[in-house]
């Protein structure tokens, strides 16, 4: 699949999404979760919302042994126990970048072909997906927009180890539960209990992906393929793709998931300067550059910069039987 949407269209996504989301309320109530699949990071005991706590006014996530898991005040669980996690979360000013890009709109079109491999996979009742690294929650948000009035039967978990992203992904998805845990850990989610994993540029634990979904389950994963932002990248600074990711993926993957779909998605963008900046710092470059040396870097080109966004959409079914 080659997708290269007219400059029209692409600001009419645009537009029409940052004028929704200015229009979504701050978070005022508990995320609807018909079916809650969390399990206890320290105990492994199943996870509930407690009933004492939310006449208190704060929600909290408690299990039968009294491990209590208060929200924060930005909407989000915080289920990292013991020294929490080895990696390095996104910071805000990482995480800044990132919001004020997709919600202009440029990765819309992404986002709506996520939502359109998953949505029939979430049709009836009780369904439940899990977006492993939610970061600020956009393309969680468009699948659920797009599922419309189904969703009100489907349970919504974002995982995400930065709490300066989960403080954007609660507001812009109160309707999820979201957590913040490190995905190279066991995972807080019960065995056989979702039905559907997206993992959008973002780490990949095959053995618990595969543990927690359910026969007849999918994961879905988005990757950037060979030439993504190459115009970009050559300019900044930023890492390449290898030729050889699309293999590498598979194999991390064989052990527990066949490949089911692949398909690949063009989008050309026409940015400004400080939408380019913002698209460079908001990836794993930010780790090691500031947004003021990518800008420097940008300085003295056309104040318009075009450049292909490349995609491969990998759908994978459990291997075996249970696939």
């Amino acid at each position: 699949m080659r997708f290269s949407p007219g400059k029209l269209l692409g600001t009419q996504f645009g537009l029409h999404f940052i004028m929704r989301q200015r229009d979504r309320p701050k978070m005022e109530r508990m995320p609807s979760a018909p079916f809650l699949p969390l399990l206890c990071p320290i105990c492994r005991a199943p996870l509930d919302f407690g009933d004492a706590v939310l006449a208190a006014g704060r929600p909290a996530l408690v299990c039968g042994s009294r491990h209590s898991f208060d929200a924060a005040k930005q909407g989000y669980f915080n289920l990292l126990v013991g020294k929490g996690t080895v990696f390095e979360a996104d910071t805000s000013e990482m995480v800044a970048p990132r919001f004020a890009f997709l919600e202009s709109g440029h990765y819309r079109p992404l986002a709506e072909a996520v939502a359109a491999a998953v949505a029939p996979v979430l049709s009836g009742g009780n369904r439940t997906i899990l977006d492993s690294g939610t970061g600020t929650g956009h393309y969680l948000r468009v699948l659920l927009d797009t599922v419309g009035a189904a969703a009100a039967g489907v349970t919504a978990v974002g995982l995400d180890i930065s709490k300066f992203a989960l403080r954007r992904a609660a507001r812009l998805n109160p309707d999820a539960v979201n957590l913040a845990c490190d995905v190279w850990q066991p995972l807080p989610v019960a065995d056989a209990a979702v039905d559907v994993v997206t993992v959008i540029f973002a780490p990949r634990n095959a053995a618990e992906f595969a543990r927690v979904l359910r026969p007849g389950g999918r994961l879905v994963v988005v990757t950037p393929r060979a030439g993504h932002l190459a115009s970009l990248a050559r300019q900044t600074g930023m890492l390449g793709i290898g030729a050889d990711k699309d293999d590498r993926l598979a194999d991390s993957m064989s052990a527990h998931f066949v490949v089911e779909s692949a398909d690949n998605l063009d989008i050309p963008l026409v940015l400004t300067l400080g939408e380019a900046a913002d698209l460079a710092f908001m990836g794993p470059a930010g780790h090691h550059v500031d947004r003021a040396a990518i800008v420097g870097k940008l300085e003295g080109l056309a104040p318009v910069i075009e450049v292909e966004a490349r995609f491969r959409i990998t759908v994978f079914r459990l291997a075996g039987p249970a696939g």
